[in-house]
């Protein structure tokens, strides 16, 4: 049976967002076209991995010769979207494997996420002839203007910002009762 897509090509909004205090939020990609609304759990390291990803294809893209329209260096200000995730929050599934691709035919960025399954999970020294990725029985795909990609990117990096503070002597976050910091408390190093 083929996997059931949730596309948007484009999507009217495509966005990061959370729920949650800081140090216990939970991250969320969330399309909507019209009034479909699509929801997809995802762990903040990939927010970090698939915002950076974009933005770095974008800057390829613009050195390169594989576009007609043009792709802004910066986030568009008229795309900033700075509103809460839409409501009610329903999650369609939690993500695994991300993939990121330009389309130069129509100038799109292209992301399409799977769902995380223990199926795909690859252990240490695992030979490759046995990993069997098993086929996802659903997919979200995304197809993105490059301002809109930047407006993305933008809006994500805010949105993982906005947690708890970093330490700065481990880099460890911050949480509100405290932090035992390993390289602060009562760590001293000794001179010869």
């Amino acid at each position: 049976m083929p996997p059931l897509v949730h596309r948007f090509d484009p999507p009217d909004r495509f966005v990061v967002g959370t729920v949650g205090e800081p140090g216990a939020r939970t991250f969320f990609l969330q399309a909507r076209e019209g009034v479909r609304i699509v929801t997809v759990a995802v762990e903040k390291q990939q927010v970090v991995a698939l915002s950076e990803r974009v933005d770095e294809l974008l800057d390829e893209v613009m050195e390169s010769d594989q576009h007609t329209e043009i792709v802004p260096a910066l986030a568009p200000l008229d795309l900033e979207d700075v509103a809460p995730l839409e409501q009610p929050i329903e999650e369609e599934f939690r993500a695994g494997t991300m993939t990121l691709s330009w389309d130069p035919a129509d100038d799109r960025v292209v992301i399409e996420v799977f769902p995380f399954t223990e199926a795909s999970v690859v252990q240490p020294g695992q030979p490759e002839e046995e990993i069997d990725e098993p086929e996802p029985e659903e997919v979200f795909v995304v197809r993105l203007t490059a301002g809109s990609a930047r407006a993305f990117v933008k809006r994500a990096l805010s949105v993982v910002e906005a947690g708890r503070p970093t330490c700065p002597f481990c880099a460890q976050p911050i949480d509100p009762d405290g932090h035992l910091c390993v390289r602060a408390n009562g760590f001293r190093r000794r001179d010869p």
